[in-house]
């Protein structure tokens, strides 16, 4: 199990991933973090450490993929020397490889998926020095039938074991999900089992400090 992580004066922490993690941040009314999980965990994180200085960044991407990543890993994750990483990515993976096979041009399957997001890691970890934070995947379901979430579950154990590779603090999303799921019921928590609704991203920034230990 990972360590808790320790921030210091001045450190960067970046958020990078798809629209779950954009949560509209280019709109002018919730930049710069958007009005997702990471406007919560953000603001959190400023007023318990006011003293430190936090930089936190939001480079999520609506509709991105882990070979969109790998394009613009340079630009939205290096480029910002982040001492803190955090990384949720796959639920378009899957859902363009199964939904849009026709135009799923930079979908990953599990295998893809790991290779690429092992190399990304290897790289932020080797010119950063950085902690990861690794988010799983996830899809607001209860049915254990269902084709997308069956086969969302093999890229969440990718995650987990990069996670483990990485040595990376793991926020079990989809894990805690399956587990509450069965007392509240997926439309409560997204309109389309994907896009979290304001509570659930407020519940998944919980998730990720409680695993964090910030």
């Amino acid at each position: 199990m990972a360590q808790p992580i320790q921030l210091k004066t001045n450190d960067r922490i970046v958020f990078i991933g798809d629209s779950i993690t954009s949560a509209d941040r280019h709109r002018q009314a919730y930049a710069p973090l958007g009005f997702g999980y990471v406007h919560f965990a953000g603001n959190l994180l400023w007023a318990r450490h006011p003293e430190l200085n936090l930089r936190i960044i939001n480079t999520g991407i609506s509709g991105d993929t882990v070979v969109n990543l790998k394009h613009r890993w340079q630009r939205d994750c290096l480029a910002h020397r982040p001492n803190v990483l955090s990384v949720l990515i796959g639920i378009n993976d899957v859902w363009q490889l199964m939904m849009e096979p026709d135009a799923a041009q930079t979908a990953s399957t599990p295998q893809e998926y790991e290779l690429t997001y092992g190399q990304l890691l290897a790289e932020a970890t080797e010119r950063c020095a950085c902690r990861l934070v690794l988010m799983e995947p996830f899809l607001f379901c209860r049915d254990c039938h269902n084709e997308v979430l069956q086969t969302l579950r093999s890229y969440v154990e990718v995650v987990r074991r990069l996670a483990s590779k990485y040595e990376a603090v793991l926020v079990d999303l989809q894990t805690e999900i399956d587990l509450l799921s069965r007392k509240v019921s997926p439309e409560k928590w997204s309109s389309d089992m994907v896009h979290p609704c304001l509570w659930a991203h407020a519940w998944i920034a919980q998730q990720w400090l409680l695993a964090t230990g910030l």
